[in-house]
């Protein structure tokens, strides 16, 4: 796979701000939720990118193998706890909401985990992951030593 094009060369600009803005959702959700939302919706958007970034990530975080391996099967692993259930269904429900929406019985379960605040810190992460997902997978990027050299940033 080669990339289309680099995004930081063609538009520095904005993609410094999108960077920046992207750096500053969900400061108060803990970093091992964050990284499980982050690699659920990458799942879901196919996007190895991300995946090989924030599965590594997430272990640096102290993560286990099995936890990020039973990911894609989180519904059916009885390894999450409510609150990441919580937070894994909405990640699943607005990453795909052109087809699911967000149904009012996952918002609800959302609602008994998270206060109002983290809920929006929550659904702003998940937009965030989903537009680094289309970045990545739209121009092709790669970033690690299979495809391009090392990463010029540390977000997505």
């Amino acid at each position: 796979m080669q990339p289309r094009l680099n995004p930081f060369a063609a538009s520095p600009a904005e993609m410094q701000h999108w960077l920046d803005m992207s750096q500053l959702v969900a400061p108060k959700l803990e970093q091992s939720l964050q990284e499980l939302v982050k690699i659920r919706a990458s799942q879901i958007n196919g996007c190895a990118n991300c995946l090989n970034m924030h599965t590594a990530d997430a272990r640096k975080h102290g993560e286990t193998e099995q936890r990020i391996y039973l990911l894609s099967a989180w519904h059916e692993a009885p390894c999450f706890t409510p609150r990441e259930r919580a937070a894994l269904g909405w990640t699943d429900a607005l990453t795909l909401v052109a087809s699911e929406r967000a149904p009012d019985a996952v918002h609800a379960a959302l609602a008994e985990q998270f206060s109002k605040e983290e809920q929006v810190q929550l659904t702003l992460l998940i937009n965030v992951i989903n537009g680094w997902n289309r970045i990545a997978v739209g121009f092709n990027l790669f970033y690690g030593e299979v495809a391009m050299p090392a990463r010029e940033t540390e977000a997505a």
